[in-house]
């Protein structure tokens, strides 16, 4: 079997001029960063800092996004250097399918399709829940977006926000990243009126200490990760006890912040709806990180001198909200979760878009049926679109999903860390590819973002390890019964064995 077979990075361009399986070329510069910043300015924003200040690392929260932003930022550098040799669809999928090979890209196909079904049904379940406080702090009475079938609750919702972007998306993606863009550039009004008035409220003796002392995790009632399941990976397999604080706590809180970060590997995926993408991807990649990571680091100073750290911890479910509860700023939370509800909507967009272009190129790969991979008389893949949509609005409408943001991040991070092994892998293939842009100190630099990765993945749970395990088994099964035995790459090389068979013959 050739499971290493790898497509050429001619043959990979080419094929996006196939006839019904191409994309229009709308995006710009500024679509690209807005939309990276769209998917990664969302809930997460007012909720993950506090969360990681009061369970894991205290006010060296802003160590632990720095961390994750960096690590982020490097992989992206990486991303943007292969999109500017191969602006095609499929990011991390068709990058490692030109260097590694068909199983390997599969594996990152499979990984992605997790991370932003779940993402977009997590967030669309979400933006239900936050609609609702936002119309309740606003006064409304008796609202709910849930209804009862017989014995089952169904959260209707996410039908709303599903159906809204999956009928934009259809119609067109320029339409849909200028409507996302403005929503974007009103939440992002709304995150800097937070921080400034946040400001106003900081106290210097909250930042100390700053690094606070670790310390066994069964101290805090609220923290629920005594049990095996519970712990990071690494804990448990080097036998120490559940802590939090110090530096492992600075280190799990960039695990958990990473989720914060999610989404530029979304905008890699619109390679092929770029003009000019060799300069534009790059350009939108690098613009969209350096607003986030400025937004997250100065919203985790706000949270963190607001109030200390163990008041935070004494809240099951604390968040920036919180921080303005407890120093009695209750009209701050009508702003945020009006922010929160604009956060979550562009989001939902974004992940959509993503998830459709991951399926729509392992379609036209033939790793899955290729019917999926037409697109229409939009330029989109309506099809695809229209099939993604019901399933996130499914997932997100009959299940409880609210404990699957860990999932995202391994599916994100183990992404993230095979582009970056392959940045010297595909420099010492192809050094004669036009580079437009090409991530500096290689093969060292790559090499070091794929350990910082792996690290960040060990610092999730063992919970976390075990679906994600589960998840891979399953796509293993379906590449072996299904897509290796479809896949056009396998196909071209039969077809040309057996010519070279024949010629021989003759």
């Amino acid at each position: 079997m050739h499971l290493f077979r790898t497509k050429s990075v001619e043959q990979t361009i080419a094929e996006t001029s196939e006839e019904g399986r191409s994309l229009e070329r709308t995006l710009s510069t500024w679509d690209l960063a807005v939309m990276g910043v769209a998917v990664a300015v969302g809930a997460g924003i007012f909720s993950v800092g506090a969360q990681a200040a009061a369970f894991h690392a205290g006010p060296a929260v802003i160590i632990s996004f720095i961390i994750a932003g960096i690590v982020c930022g490097a992989a992206v550098m990486c991303y943007a250097e292969f999109a500017s040799m191969i602006p095609v669809s499929g990011s991390a999928y068709t990058f490692t399918y030109t260097t590694i090979g068909e199983v390997v890209a599969w594996v990152i196909g499979w990984d992605l399709i997790l991370e932003m079904l779940m993402a977009a049904s997590v967030i669309a379940k979400y933006w239900g829940v936050y609609l609702s406080d936002f119309v309740h702090l606003m006064g409304g009475t008796g609202f709910s977006t849930t209804i009862n079938l017989a014995s089952q609750s169904v959260d209707l919702a996410p039908l709303v926000v599903v159906g809204l972007f999956t009928v934009l998306l259809v119609l067109g993606t320029k339409m849909s990243a200028r409507f996302d863009g403005a929503l974007t550039v009103l939440k992002i009004g709304i995150v800097l009126f937070v921080i400034i008035v946040g400001f106003f409220y900081v106290k210097a003796e909250n930042y100390h200490p700053f690094i606070p002392p670790s310390q066994p995790a069964s101290s805090i009632e609220s923290l629920e990760v005594t049990s095996t399941m519970n712990q990071p990976l690494w804990q448990w397999a080097t036998g120490m006890r559940p802590s939090i604080y110090g530096v492992p706590g600075i280190l799990s809180g960039a695990a958990l912040v990473f989720f914060a970060f999610i989404g530029f590997d979304v905008v890699a995926t619109t390679s092929e709806e770029a003009k000019n993408p060799r300069k534009t991807v790059p350009r939108g990649i690098f613009l969209g990180m350096v607003m986030v990571i400025v937004l997250y680091v100065l919203v985790a100073i706000v949270t963190t001198g607001m109030v200390s750290y163990q008041d935070l911890a004494k809240m099951p479910n604390p968040s920036l909200a919180t921080g303005f509860e407890l120093v009695g700023a209750t009209w701050a939370a009508k702003f945020i979760s009006f922010g929160i509800v604009l956060g979550l909507t562009t989001v939902v967009m974004v992940l959509l878009l993503g998830l459709t272009r991951i399926v729509f190129a392992l379609s036209r790969d033939g790793l899955l049926p290729r019917s999926l991979s037409q697109t229409g008389r939009h330029g989109t893949p309506a099809r695809t679109q229209i099939i993604t949509g019901v399933l996130v609005a499914i997932v997100a409408c009959f299940f409880k999903i609210d404990v699957l943001s860990d999932m995202v991040n391994i599916g994100t991070l183990s992404a993230f860390m095979l582009v970056a092994l392959s940045i010297p892998i595909m420099r010492r293939k192809r050094p004669d590819l036009e580079r437009s842009f090409q991530i500096p100190g290689s093969p060292w630099i790559p090499i070091a973002i794929a350990l910082a990765c792996l690290w960040l993945m060990l610092n999730l749970t063992v919970l976390t390890w075990i679906r994600f395990v589960v998840w891979l088994l399953i796509g293993f099964v379906i590449y072996f019964s299904y897509s290796y035995g479809h896949s056009r790459l396998g196909q071209e090389l039969l077809d040309s064995a057996i010519a070279g068979e024949e010629s021989f013959a003759q």
